[in-house]
């Protein structure tokens, strides 16, 4: 008996757990830990660390040690009989190579640390990507609920009309037409309900893919916001993209990273000198004949190799170091003008939003009083079902535009702020300031 009652205990705890709303912080914490894209960026940085750290070992002193241990038999033949000799052989070698002049890994060393660069700009930017995209998503879901929502109460609204006209039209006090008129509009308002509950899952998966768990009911904007306009000039805000926004920031520094990389390929047409210090302890010569004794020898030599020839290869990796740089200029061109148009897109689509929902709020309360004037009209016999329909359909629509218009200014302004580069969490919390609970 107990088992049941703290099962039963378990289950209300789980659905009083299930039923609490999230708000938008509550889903961003969720991303920062599941989102991959974002972990992937923190391991590009990991491998670009990697990645100068092996650059700059090319530069450090190579030690590397050896030791041999044999059992050597020797025969050397004669006229009358053979010679034979066994013994035990050792050798023992310690080298240290230490680079004194080598363009080339001076220059590979220089474009691993622009790579690293890269990597932390790019993963500065999959942070900021992924704070738009929460709330892009987070008020996406929240516009197809209300798709949905809105749709339900028509349908209920039209259901009661329905059942209203076909009591009156049983008692023959109006037309078949105005009957069918509304079981029309009936029909027309349950296919947007399909519609729309099929929108609100895709929206659901689409936050989902961001947490890595299905959302629980989301906080919901309150009335009641002051949605002002972005201040400033258009170009100022376009230049300020261009010179923060890192994505653009990942794209200069690889071009400088492209650049180092062509100058290390031309480097190794360039001589290579390096320090060398061996040290010998052996018994054995050449051909591993005994010495009688271990010999020790200590060797201090500078090398010079001068490249001459290599089939081609230096030159066509030149080439193609180069090739690569073109490339990074080309995306880095491509970068800054897509930033130009996000920016301008963004920052003229939250201004004019702004003034929509003033202008939407306006018409939504001129579409109820005109629903209820009409409904009046049709009480008294002045105007026709079609005329109701008609302006019960506006209503619903402005409610609707209303609502969008909102939803549209907030995800445009979280996009001129990724755009611009200023995009923080600061901004998430403000938005999250307009929500209540559900």
């Amino acid at each position: 008996m107990n088992i049941h009652r703290y099962g039963l205990i378990l289950i209300l705890l789980t659905c009083s757990q299930t039923a609490v709303s999230e708000d938008l912080l509550g889903i961003y914490q969720q991303a920062l830990q599941a989102d991959p894209e974002l972990q992937s960026a923190k391991i590009r940085v990991d491998i670009g660390s990697a990645q100068k750290g092996q650059a700059l070992g090319q530069m450090l002193p190579q030690i590397n040690g050896s030791a041999n241990w044999s059992a050597n038999k020797q025969t050397v033949s004669g006229r009358t009989q053979d010679a034979v000799s066994n013994f035990h052989g050792t050798r023992y070698y310690v080298s240290l190579n230490q680079t004194l002049v080598d363009f080339a890994k001076f220059w590979e060393w220089r474009r691993a640390s622009k790579v690293e660069d890269q990597y932390a700009a790019e993963a500065i930017e999959a942070h900021n990507q992924l704070m738009f995209n929460v709330v892009e998503r987070y008020f996406n879901e929240l516009e197809a609920e209300d798709q949905l929502n809105f749709a339900k109460t028509e349908k209920l609204a039209a259901e009661k009309q329905l059942e209203q006209i076909q009591k009156q039209y049983a008692k023959q006090i109006v037309k078949i037409t105005d009957l069918y008129a509304v079981e029309a509009r009936l029909d027309q308002i349950i296919a947007t309900e399909i519609l729309a509950e099929s929108q609100r899952v895709t929206a659901q998966q689409s936050l989902r893919e961001l947490t890595g768990v299905s959302p629980a009911e989301l906080d919901k904007l309150r009335d009641g916001v002051d949605y002002q306009e972005i201040q400033g000039e258009l170009q100022q805000w376009v230049d300020m993209a261009q010179s923060q926004n890192p994505a653009i920031s990942a794209k200069q520094i690889a071009i400088e990273a492209a650049e180092n990389n062509v100058t290390a390929q031309q480097s190794k047409y360039l001589p290579v000198a390096d320090l060398q210090l061996n040290y010998y302890d052996t018994n054995t010569g050449f051909q591993s004949s005994s010495l009688g004794a271990n010999v020790q020898t200590e060797v201090a030599a500078i090398n010079v190799s001068v490249p001459l020839f290599s089939g081609g290869t230096t030159t066509h990796r030149m080439f193609e170091a180069k090739h690569r740089l073109q490339l990074s200029k080309n995306d880095n061109e491509a970068a800054i003008r897509a930033i130009t148009k996000e920016t301008s897109d963004a920052f003229l689509s939250a201004n004019a939003n702004a003034r929509h929902i003033k202008a939407a709020q306006k018409a939504l309360d001129s579409a109820g009083k005109s629903r209820e004037a009409m409904e009046r009209g049709y009480h008294y016999g002045v105007v026709t079902i079609s005329d109701v329909i008609k302006a019960q359909q506006d209503e619903f629509s402005a409610k609707n535009d209303f609502a969008q218009a909102k939803y549209n200014y907030i995800k445009n302004r979280i996009r001129f702020m990724h755009a611009i580069g200023s995009i923080s969490e600061e901004n998430l919390q403000e938005i999250n300031g307009w929500l209540e609970k559900s």
